[in-house]
């Protein structure tokens, strides 16, 4: 145990963020570089090493955190990074983009804040990049056995990752232009510097992983032409087909998706761009959607200069503790407000675009709405409460309803799909086609980063056993696990 009395001793404290007339001016990440280091040690002294640590089954991965955190107490941070690996093939993207359900599960949240395990973990590993002791892991033999890997997501990677230090040769396929899927193009640079995934991939290349950029399998290359190159086959392409908003005025210019959005201002800081080609400078910018990517449309809006931001959602806004139906260690629906919340803008809660009204060009100039609540179960619009604002930029971030079925890929390799969708999978992550494996979002529905690298790691061992007959890689979930929520 790390300090008996720490969580006696020492309060919760967070990474610092940079002030925000200083942040919007450039797309670094918003935190104060090497804040945490001062304090994460006592931090990480406020872990109390249960006898039950709740935080592994917060985690989908089965993170050691109460191991890495009495490492870090006791700045063993090659150790510390040690066990932090054994169960988490990037740690450094996890640490920055993961709400952290292992918090909410963490005991001593019962009666005081959390232990800071997200803070902890992504000290831990930015130590271990900076001290040299994050290294290639060369597999000792080769299996002779090939792997495609369909997508660069975190699932595809962790995949591949898995498979090359088994011993496999292993390709992975991206239709964009760069490694990263919505690690490189979703996720902003104020969130996660794209530098933590270009040394990931070095560190890949090293081992033995292959790249095949600006290949879109469906399309460019056929999903039957590319089994018969390969012995097994890992699809992790994500749930990437984009909800839409069906209203009267939808087809004016100027309302996007937020995936349309998103990687053209990604593209700016990867220098394929001077201004994006879809841009908030000087616009009255309307985001509908009150999730994490709403959030992000958000941040990037503030920082092209939009002349105003809106978020809508259309459920209510959340309360700021935990509702007595979402008891610990559930993860609560929470008031969030993060970094790109804190640099301005408003937001709007029970409320539903009616239609959008435009100019005569076809620009979007107003969103009409009105205020709803729930009647008998069903979210009803409000009488009298109907309204309209300005609105000269649009993005749609309202989820995502499954896989890619556009380009082929479904129909090509023959797979089934399950009742919500999804690409079906057995107990070892494996397709209706035999060595066909399905791992991520493409197979669980749209989720999170730490579900995505922990279904990219079973994936891998279903794969492994499949090629040789039995696996040692560890499978952290089953394919029908779920989040712990009531």
């Amino acid at each position: 145990m790390a300090d008996p009395k720490g969580f006696l001793n020492h309060g919760r404290e967070v990474a610092k963020s940079r002030p925000v007339d200083v942040r919007l001016k450039d797309w670094n990440e918003v935190y104060v570089p090497g804040s945490l280091l001062p304090i994460i040690s006592k931090q990480a002294s406020r872990c109390m090493d249960c006898g039950i640590p709740f935080c592994h089954n917060g985690c989908p991965l089965g993170n050691l955190i109460p191991e890495w955190n009495d490492y870090a107490y006791r700045e063993d941070w090659a150790a510390a990074s040690e066990r932090l690996h054994a169960t988490n093939n990037f740690p450094e993207f996890t640490g920055r983009l993961c709400p952290a359900p292992c918090e909410s599960a963490c005991v001593l949240g019962i009666n005081q804040p959390a232990v800071t395990i997200k803070n902890v973990e992504v000290s831990i590993i930015d130590k271990a990049w900076d001290s040299g002791d994050v290294e290639p892991q060369i597999p000792e033999r080769l299996s002779g056995k090939t792997v495609a890997v369909i997508g660069s997501g975190p699932a595809g990677l962790a995949a591949a990752q898995q498979l090359t230090r088994a011993g496999h040769t292993v390709a992975v396929y991206e239709r964009a232009d760069r490694i990263g899927g919505l690690l490189r193009y979703g996720i902003p640079e104020f969130k996660m510097e794209k530098r933590h995934i270009n040394r990931r991939i070095e560190q890949m290349r090293a081992e033995g992983t292959r790249f095949r950029t600006g290949i879109e399998i469906g399309r460019d290359l056929k999903a039957t032409d590319l089994k018969k190159r390969y012995d097994a086959v890992v699809i992790a392409v994500g749930a990437t087909t984009a909800r839409d908003l069906p209203v009267p005025g939808r087809e004016l210019k100027g309302i996007h998706q937020a995936m349309e959005y998103l990687p053209l201002a990604n593209k700016v800081q990867e220098g394929d761009f001077v201004t994006p080609p879809i841009t908030a400078e000087g616009k009255h910018v309307v985001v509908i959607g009150g999730g994490d990517t709403g959030a992000d449309c958000v941040g990037t809006a503030h920082r092209q200069g939009a002349a105003s931001v809106t978020q809508l959602e259309i459920m209510p806004r959340p309360g700021e503790e935990r509702a007595a139906h979402q008891p610990w260690p559930t993860f609560p629906m929470l008031y969030k407000v993060t970094s790109a919340h804190e640099e301005g803008g408003e937001r709007v809660y029970s409320v539903s675009t009616t239609h959008f009204e435009g100019d005569e060009d076809g620009n979007v100039q107003w969103l009409h709405l009105t205020e709803v609540e729930f009647i008998d179960g069903k979210l009803t619009p409000k009488p009298g409460t109907e309204r309209k604002i300005p609105a000269q930029l649009v993005t749609l971030a309202m989820g995502f309803t499954g896989t890619d079925r556009e380009n082929g890929l479904v129909d090509q390799f023959g797979l089934e799909l399950d009742e919500r969708g999804n690409i079906a999978r057995d107990a070892d992550f494996q397709t209706n086609v035999p060595g066909v494996f399905v791992a991520g979002d493409a197979g669980r529905g749209q989720s999170l980063i730490v579900w995505a690298i922990a279904e990219g790691r079973s994936a891998a061992r279903g794969c492994d056993r499949f090629l040789t007959g039995a696996s040692e890689l560890p499978a952290p979930i089953r394919p029908t696990d779920r989040a712990l929520m009531v």
